[in-house]
């Protein structure tokens, strides 16, 4: 335990007199070191997470936990009857068809993905619910589709235009075997908010899908929504037990090495940022080293009148913590408030200097993601106290071996 005395002592040394002006300055940089690099750790961790949150929302929004796909037979009705011993993980399921193609509008062309799916079963898409931008799903139809905002702004596209679709399967001719295009009109155009489906994507009935592509109903793929998708490896292996003569794979094998590549990205990010806590609080060990030189006589009367060497060791250690304890907190409460604001902020620094901060085309989001995780906070904390103690112990533990003898004969 610390003692009155030892508080009293120690943080009458948090006050540096005037004439000790440079050793106010360094613990000035120590507390701003630190404060700053936890709340800069913070907002990158919770901008991380936000970033993979939204992404993984954005891609369960369009894409099925687990896609069931024939190899050379077509997933009869028997098969589905199967997935009724799963109801308690999955909570629903339909047919679906893609194909890739090109979109040909006067004198644009742009490559798409073509999804096929029945109308009712379009309807139950997450994003698509919310997300109709123009137009309406009930107009989904034959010769129809829908596409995103991005690519409707890109190609001067509205509901009721008619495009051309080019597919890649060939149409038999007396001069040989040409690409397959028929004209589409626009029912609806959707927004997601991840720019690289609005840009890529539209989508068909299936039916037309079918039809436009050449193939039949033995092509069509299962896709099937679990009620929670996060434990897509367990449900996975059920899956694949019941459907063992298709190919079975989720949304995580699909993106299993871009979210490695945020992982590693995020864990080499929190090293290198600890790096400026590190570096801020080695100027403890230069501030405590200069304050135990100048406090030497006054250690030394501390010592004649039976202060112990533990009781000077303990007054010199609470002195760094303190400054790193209260640096901290301050790191924690301004990282969390910009954390929380970040949106804000960037779009205020985006009209102040008239500057993109966070483009929509190169980052697929159309504004910046925060997700503030507690257990990132608590393990900063941590960390951030942990380095204030280790660099504290040094110059404490030098403090207490002063000889009073010696620093009262040669002071």
């Amino acid at each position: 335990m610390i003692s009155e005395i030892e508080k009293l002592v120690a943080f009458r040394y948090l006050k540096p007199k005037r004439k000790e002006g440079f050793l106010k300055i360094i613990s000035i940089f120590s507390f701003l070191g630190i404060a700053l690099g936890v709340a800069v750790l913070i907002i990158v961790m919770s901008v991380m997470n936000g970033f993979r949150t939204e992404l993984i929302d954005k891609i369960l929004g369009f894409n099925a936990h687990i896609i069931v796909k024939p190899f050379e037979k077509k997933i009869e009705s028997q098969n589905l009857n199967k997935i009724i011993s799963l109801s308690n993980i999955i909570d629903k399921t339909m047919f679906s068809f893609n194909g890739e193609g090109i979109l040909i509008n006067k004198d644009n062309t742009k490559g798409i993905l073509i999804r096929g799916y029945h109308k009712n079963d379009l309807k139950k898409i997450n994003l698509l619910q919310k997300g109709i931008f123009e137009g309406s799903l009930e107009n989904f139809n034959k010769n129809t589709i829908s596409i995103g905002k991005d690519l409707a702004i890109s190609l001067d596209l509205k509901v009721g235009d008619k495009i051309t679709l080019m597919s890649s399967s060939g149409i038999q001719t007396i001069i040989g075997t040409l690409p397959k295009q028929e004209g589409f009109t626009i029912s609806s155009i959707f927004k997601s908010g991840f720019a690289e489906f609005d840009q890529n994507v539209i989508f068909m009935p299936i039916e037309g899908a079918i039809s436009f592509f050449e193939a039949s109903d033995d092509d069509l793929f299962l896709e099937i929504y679990l009620k929670k998708p996060e434990h897509v490896d367990e449900a996975k292996k059920k899956i694949q037990n019941l459907f063992s003569d298709y190919f079975v794979y989720s949304w995580a094998d699909l993106n299993q090495s871009f979210f490695g590549a945020l992982k590693v990205e995020r864990n080499v990010m929190f090293i290198i940022l600890s790096l400026i806590i590190i570096v801020a609080a080695f100027n403890i060990i230069s501030g405590l080293t200069i304050l135990v030189k100048n406090k030497t006589k006054e250690i030394a009367i501390l010592r004649t009148l039976g202060v112990s060497s533990k009781s000077i060791a303990k007054i010199f250690f609470l002195v760094g913590f303190s400054i790193g304890f209260f640096a901290t907190l301050t790191g924690v409460l301004l990282g969390v408030m910009f954390s929380y604001n970040i949106e804000k902020i960037r779009s205020l620094l985006s009209e102040l200097f008239d500057i993109s901060l966070f483009p929509e085309e190169i980052y697929f989001l159309s504004k910046m993601p925060s997700e503030i995780d507690l257990n990132s906070i608590l393990i900063i904390t941590l960390c951030s106290l942990a380095i204030t103690i280790l660099v504290s112990i040094f110059p404490s533990y030098k403090a207490s071996k002063l000889d009073p003898i010696k620093a009262l004969k040669y002071d």
